[in-house]
């Protein structure tokens, strides 16, 4: 990951997700976010271009770190897919929990809307996060650990929306309710559905 930013990018990207989660999308300026960095903003421009290229990047790093940690889970070849399952959403939500600004960002539709750019990677984020999640349905369907009752895209829409769900209940309590809890049980609950006892 840090070979494709540097250091002082990532603190930069650090930042401008600490002001939208605590003042909004609106309230991330150029001007703003070299205030908080104590920069001028020439210096921060020198870095990224502009504020769409500041969410650009922070979108690429979050993909990156994610890749990285569900690569990791997914090869376990000794585990079931509702195992994976549950350590990928693990994985995820701590994550969260860790850094609750990013969902600020990956949860604000209003940021991507008009821009095309951003809304093309924020798909691709989830396209990825999609993919990896019915490729384990997939796998456990063929290795008769989950029913075939429904399709491999239905199960994967029924977990990533209702897990969308949990997160956004986080996000509106002021991340006050306990994410890893909610989690934890509305997935446990799912998989307990579509997994063959």
């Amino acid at each position: 990951m840090s070979n494709s930013f540097s250091e002082r990018q990532i603190e930069i990207m650090q930042a401008a997700t600490k002001r939208i989660d605590s003042f909004g999308i609106q309230e991330l300026t150029i001007k703003n976010l070299a205030a908080d960095l104590n920069l001028s903003e020439a210096a921060l421009y020198r870095h990224f271009e502009s504020k769409n290229k500041i969410l650009l990047g922070l979108i690429n790093y979050f993909m990156l770190d994610m890749k990285s940690r569900i690569g990791d889970i997914i090869i376990q070849e000794n585990k079931t897919s509702g195992e994976l399952l549950r350590q990928l959403f693990a994985s995820q939500l701590n994550n969260f929990v860790k850094n609750p600004a990013i969902c600020s960002v990956i949860f604000s539709e209003g940021i991507f809307q008009f821009n095309k750019e951003l809304s093309n990677q924020l798909s691709k984020m989830m396209e990825m996060m999609q993919q990896n999640i019915a490729s384990l349905i997939e796998k456990g369907q063929k290795n008769g650990e989950i029913s075939t009752l429904l399709s491999v895209d239905a199960i994967t829409t029924i977990i990533m929306g209702s897990m969308r769900m949990v997160v956004l209940k986080w996000k509106l309590s002021g991340n006050k309710s306990n994410l890893i809890k909610d989690g934890t049980m509305v997935l446990n609950g799912l998989l307990k559905m579509i997994e063959k006892q």
